[in-house]
Order: C-alpha cells, then structure tokens, then sequence
C-alpha cells in the first residue's frame, strides 16, 4: 500500500479520546444534581444521550464495515476481531440499560435515580476503555497494513452520517478538545474553508458555551 493509500488511523484515537473524557466526566456530573432539580437532570441526560449515541454509531460502523473486512484480509487474527465484536456487544448492553434509566432520572431527578444511571455509566467507562486500548493497540497496527484509506474513510462518512446538523460544530470541539495542536490542524485541514471560518467565528465560542453549560456543578 502506498503511503498516499494509508488510513489515517490517528483520526480514531481523537475519537476515542473524546468517548473515554466524557463518559469519565458523567458520573460525577450526574451525582451532584440536587434532588428534584429536572432542568439540570435534563441538561446532562441529553449529553449523556447524545454520547451514547455517538459511540453506538462508531461501534455500527466499525461492525459492519470494519469486522467483516479485516476477518477476510488477515484471518489469522479472527479471534481478535472476535474479541472485538465480544466487547461491542458488552457495551451494547450497557448502551441499552441506560436507555432506559436516563429518561427515568430525566423526568424524575432523584437521586437514587441518578445513582443508576452513574453506576451504570461507570460500568461502561470500564469496559470500553478495555476495548479502546486494546482496538489501539492491535487493530489499528492491522488497519495501517491491510485497509485502504478509501475503506477507512467510510467509516468516518457512516460516522458524520449520524450527526445532527445543528450539533456538528459542538461535535467537532468535542473531538478537537483533547487533540494536540497537529491533529488539531489536520481535523480542521479536511473541512472546506466555509466550515473553517463557521468554526472560527462561531464554533469556538459555541462549543466553550457548551462545555460550561454541561460540566457547570
């Protein structure tokens, strides 16, 4: 593979980044919401709503266009990609449960409610750092080597696919928060110039809004 061909693997490390700070952040968030407070109960049921639907469609994308690929190219490794798939639907599972206590806690506030949807939110934190580490670590090594960068972009367009337009300049600053001033630069080097300037001008001090908005205690 050439290296014009290359995936840009690094890309998925800046989206894992940013699953692993938020759902570390929530729980904390979630505990300090005083009894009966829905306003903000209904503040972070959003945001946690709108991550766990964000990691749903990455881990959808990965399962159907990623898994199949890599057991055909190096099937050597079909127990790895079978671990993989394992993890996926151990955080499925959690994804599920917590669609059914976070609406609880939204309408309710309460904090036993709240403890729920935390334990479980930490629970997940657990099991997907797991995974991410090890998709790092070994997948992403086998991506480089046997996926094109036509496939791994794919990915990526299933991913955007899923946003809500009027979310993806917030989106965008949740992925460059964390990112180091390259990836930065790359990130913001694949949008056209209008979608650059949007960010520069608005995006910036919409996503700042946002964060204290969310992480506010």
């Amino acid at each position: 593979m050439t290296a014009d061909n290359k995936p840009a693997i690094w890309e998925m490390v800046v989206v894992h980044r940013m699953f692993r700070r938020e759902l570390k952040l929530a729980p904390g968030l979630i505990r300090q919401v005083p009894a009966g407070d829905t306003a903000r109960a209904g503040t972070l049921a959003a945001h946690v709503e709108e991550v766990l639907e964000g990691l749903h469609h990455h881990h959808e994308a990965e399962d159907k266009l990623l898994w199949p690929l890599l057991l055909r190219r190096v099937a050597f490794e079909a127990e790895l990609v079978n671990t993989m798939e394992a993890q996926h639907e151990r955080v499925a599972a959690h994804i599920e449960t917590l669609g059914r206590l976070v609406p609880a806690w939204r309408a309710s506030a309460a904090p036993q409610d709240g403890e729920r949807v935390a334990a479980t939110v930490e629970l997940l934190h657990g099991e997907l750092v797991v995974h991410l580490d090890q998709e790092e670590e070994r997948i992403l090594p086998l991506v480089s080597e046997h996926v094109t960068k036509e496939e791994w972009d794919r990915l990526a367009e299933y991913g955007r696919s899923h946003l809500s337009k009027d979310r993806l300049l917030v989106q965008l600053g949740a992925l460059l928060e964390d990112a180091t001033d390259w990836e930065r630069r790359e990130f913001l080097s694949l949008l056209p110039l209008p979608a650059r300037v949007l960010w520069s001008l608005v995006g910036k001090r919409q996503y700042r809004k946002e964060v204290v908005r969310v992480r506010a205690a």
